[in-house]
């Protein structure tokens, strides 16, 4: 039976041409090491040496099976480099914040391949508004926050973007429009109107202020967005929402695409106030990938 110490000792008698150097390298005494590379050659049923008064040299054989214990060995460091490398990885620990639909819809998915990949690093997750986000991030309480239409000068990485659609009754004048039809902001705005803000900052008010417009007739402020599906269904206004919090039962509702579109994109912004630790950086690159 051989096991890591003969395949070591084997180089280092080709290196030092010598068993009585290779055992105090390898740690043996000079007679085990005898003993185990007669051992290996008996196993093996092959004569990897001549033993000579001052010398040990390889046979041809030996020099071939000496060529493939380097590269085992070598492949053993390499296995040990990518694990001392790693080693940071297998503890830490994650704080992440984010609204709720990003983080059901994005990051639960992308979140449950990183805990298999790393198991030894703790995520912490916090749905929270997205103004909250900036100041969690601004504290330094999380590492990582999902933020919406970055600023250029922060560094992001994007999970994705989606579009504002305008919502109505069915039996809503602009509803009667053609089925490929859209409706402008301008026109949508000056609706009857049900403000849904999802608790983000960007809604239907912020996106009319970038405009150059106004909502002219509010009737009631929602946060959620079912709230804001059945006021309209009940006649009580139009309303603007981003594209993934559509609802997926649309009876009694028209939704339409503006004539302009407007989007919005959600990325993952790290904290300014302290570096990214390493296993913030690994979730990064798996995310890159």
């Amino acid at each position: 039976m051989m096991n890591l110490m003969h395949w070591r000792l084997l180089v280092a008698v080709a290196d030092h041409g010598s068993i009585t150097a290779a055992a105090e390298q390898v740690g043996m005494t000079q007679s085990a090491a005898s003993q185990a590379m007669a051992s290996m050659e008996a196993t093996l049923g092959a004569q990897l040496f001549t033993r000579e008064p001052r010398k040990t040299l390889p046979t041809a054989l030996g020099l071939s099976v000496i060529e493939q214990a380097r590269v085992m060995m070598g492949a053993l460091q390499a296995i040990r480099t990518t694990v001392d490398e790693a080693r940071p990885l297998l503890r830490g620990s994650i704080r992440i914040a984010s609204f709720p639909m990003v983080m059901a819809t994005f990051l639960t998915p992308l979140l449950q391949r990183f805990r298999q990949l790393n198991p030894g690093i703790e995520v912490t997750t916090l749905d929270v508004t997205d103004s909250e986000v900036h100041t969690l991030l601004d504290a330094g309480l999380i590492d990582l926050g999902v933020v919406l239409n970055p600023k250029p000068e922060r560094h992001a990485t994007v999970l994705g973007r989606d579009q504002w659609m305008a919502v109505l009754a069915t039996n809503h004048p602009l509803a009667q429009r053609a089925a490929d039809a859209s409706v402008s902001l301008e026109e949508l705005l000056e609706q009857p109107f049900v403000l849904a803000t999802g608790g983000c900052t960007a809604n239907a008010r912020s996106l009319a202020t970038a405009a150059g417009l106004s909502l002219r007739d509010i009737r009631v402020q929602v946060r959620e967005w079912n709230s804001a599906y059945s006021l309209v269904r009940e006649g009580v206004g139009v309303t603007l929402v981003p594209e993934m919090a559509l609802p997926t039962q649309r009876n009694g509702l028209r939704v339409m695409p503006l004539t302009v579109a407007l989007h919005r994109e959600f990325a993952l912004v790290g904290s300014h106030t302290q570096p990214p630790s390493a296993a913030v950086s690994a979730l990064l690159k798996m995310l890159a990938d």
